[in-house]
């Protein structure tokens, strides 16, 4: 049965004018000039020193581009691309539009980080059959990352596996935070990732430390009852007995991870 949740954490901005895609294109983690119109693609906007802003969608509609954003954010993002237009000939609004998921895919754009998170609807109303409390169980059981988890200016994009989901084109031209995003690519430097881990009970508080042994080898992000989110140290975790809060927690390597 198919599942459509409104998401009010969730808020849209409308972009236009004949430069919208080269401006974005060259902020943006994701590549945009390609961009078809129909299409959906996850970005992150990231600070000079490559540490995640925010993350955003990036939709292609027929008369320019939407951006999915954190709700609490809009303004706060609508501020920084206005101070990075310049002469830029690009029109930038607050958008009336909501934000719906539906799982599995159900219309609207195809989630570009993973099939099995559903798509994504842009409408000023959209009937429902499910929370967002649902469809962020839904992500959290796949093991995906969201905003909760990687906050604004604490983490880097492949910390928070945007290079995993589809976040971030190597290939492209340059973007704000580049240089270290693409150095730590290449130079395999990736200590920590975000990956889901499973326990009894109600989830550790936010930044509690998971312990390999006396060691300390991440943290607990969002969760809830049996599962949640951690950031982990990737040599510290491997056959190690973890534990957070006192509790024994195990990570569950979601499929679409590549094997350490």
């Amino acid at each position: 049965m198919n599942q459509i949740a409104a998401l009010p954490s969730r808020a849209v901005i409308a972009v236009s004018g004949p430069d919208a895609r080269s401006f974005l294109n060259g902020l943006l983690s994701q590549e945009v000039e390609t961009l078809a119109s129909s299409e959906l693609r996850f970005s992150g906007l990231l600070t000079p020193q490559g540490r995640l802003l925010y993350d955003l969608f990036v939709a292609g509609v027929e008369d320019g581009l939407l951006l999915d954003v954190a709700a609490e954010h809009r303004d706060a993002i609508l501020t920084r691309l206005t101070m990075y237009k310049l002469r830029a000939k690009v029109e930038l609004a607050a958008s009336p539009l909501g934000v719906f998921a539906a799982w599995p895919a159900a219309g609207g754009f195809p989630d570009p980080r993973l099939p099995a998170l559903g798509s994504r609807l842009y409408a000023e109303d959209q009937a429902t059959t499910a929370t967002e409390d649902d469809y962020e169980a839904h992500r959290l059981a796949l093991g995906v990352p969201g905003p909760a988890d990687w906050g604004t200016d604490k983490t880097y994009p492949i910390e928070a596996d945007f290079d995993l989901l589809n976040g971030i084109d190597f290939k492209k031209g340059c973007f704000v935070g580049q240089e270290t995003t693409s150095r730590m690519k290449r130079r395999g430097t990736i200590k920590n990732r975000m990956l889901p881990i499973v326990f009894d009970g109600p989830a550790p508080a936010f930044g509690t430390e998971v312990l390999a042994g006396e060691l300390r080898a991440g943290e607990v992000l969002s969760g809830r009852d049996g599962r949640a989110m951690a950031l982990l140290r990737l040599d510290r975790i491997e056959g190690a007995d973890l534990t957070a809060d006192g509790r024994a927690v195990t990570v569950d390597r979601p499929d679409w991870l590549p094997a350490a």
